[in-house]
């Protein structure tokens, strides 16, 4: 029981931790909401990776950087790491895939908890999304859990 209401606070913090981009450093106990929260409002680039743009999967890679976590560069690699995760088992960090080009795998984002998620949308740059609704609600492919219970707990603490 208390570990399902840590999960459950651990999320609610993530969720209302999102607020305007910041420019601090990141230290070294940063959690995955404060590593996401930085990039909130950084503008979309095709192929960019830093805070001056950066594409859906620039932005995986960049938050998860600050975890010493390696990921593949693009999307569709993003969704061949990891294990498979069912949708109605998706955890924050989880990363969530969608086909957004027709043609397979061409888009990713980081769950944040209560089918919303982090990415960097080409028209909005990196924001919160909800998958239920909308745009993403026909696209969703999959989704891919990338780190162990160890590495999730140092995460969402």
């Amino acid at each position: 029981m208390f570990k399902k209401i840590s999960l459950v606070l651990a999320g609610t913090i993530l969720l209302s931790s999102f607020s305007a981009s910041t420019t601090a450093p990141v230290s070294a106990g940063e959690s995955l909401s404060e590593s996401v929260n930085e990039y909130v409002g950084v503008p979309y680039k095709w192929g960019g990776t830093t805070k001056n743009g950066m594409d859906c999967s620039g932005f995986i890679l960049a938050v998860f950087d600050h975890f010493n976590i390696d990921l593949p560069r693009v999307s569709r690699d993003q969704a061949k790491t990891g294990t498979p995760v069912a949708r109605e088992n998706l955890r924050p960090g989880d990363l969530v895939f969608f086909n957004t080009s027709g043609k397979g795998i061409s888009h990713v984002g980081i769950y944040v908890e209560n089918n919303k998620f982090a990415h960097a949308s080409s028209s909005k740059g990196v924001t919160l999304s909800r998958m239920d609704q909308g745009y993403f609600a026909t696209r969703y492919v999959t989704a891919r859990r990338i780190t162990n219970d160890s590495s999730y707990q140092h995460m969402v603490r």
